[in-house]
């Protein structure tokens, strides 16, 4: 099973970050170059435990729909989101806050296992990881350029 890790640094609190994690407006944001929507479960606002939410996305010229579910949460250090149902055989991301002075350290352990066996592990060799891997980078970046400004107003509800 693939296991990938993306470290982002921002300069904003980590409940700042939790919640900017958690917002379903700035992942749909974030997955722009995917034209990546928002076709059921909680369509706006923040995600919490025991929430679901579908996408229906383009990757790699396809469009794929995958339903995923808040199974665990510990604001504002810890949550994790796996897939009910997609592509993946399985898919599970752990996303953690941890504080380092005006730091946040943002870190997700994103792991997967792809359908059809050796054909499936073949692509995640090949183009899958790395391809993830870019599309976590991004979305991290994201989180950072909107907790760092005052953009986060725009998608966190107030008090958050």
């Amino acid at each position: 099973m693939p296991k990938l890790e993306v470290i982002t640094h921002i300069e904003a609190p980590p409940a700042r970050c939790f919640y900017l994690a958690l917002s379903v407006d700035l992942h749909a944001i974030s997955a722009r170059q995917t034209q990546e929507q928002i076709v059921g479960g909680v369509r706006s606002g923040l995600l919490h435990l025991g929430d679901e939410v579908t996408f229906r996305a383009r990757h790699f010229g396809i469009w794929q729909t995958l339903t995923s579910k808040i199974t665990a949460y510990e604001a504002p250090d810890y949550f994790c989101d796996e897939m009910q149902r997609g592509a993946f055989k399985t898919m599970r991301h752990a996303h953690y806050f941890e504080s380092d002075g005006a730091i946040t350290i943002m870190r997700d352990v994103f792991e997967f296992t792809s359908p059809l066996g050796v054909l499936g592990k073949l692509a995640d060799a090949l183009v899958l990881s790395a391809y993830l891997r870019r599309f976590l980078e991004q979305r991290g970046a994201v989180v950072k350029r909107y907790a760092e400004t005052d953009a986060w107003q725009t998608v966190l509800p107030a008090g958050s």
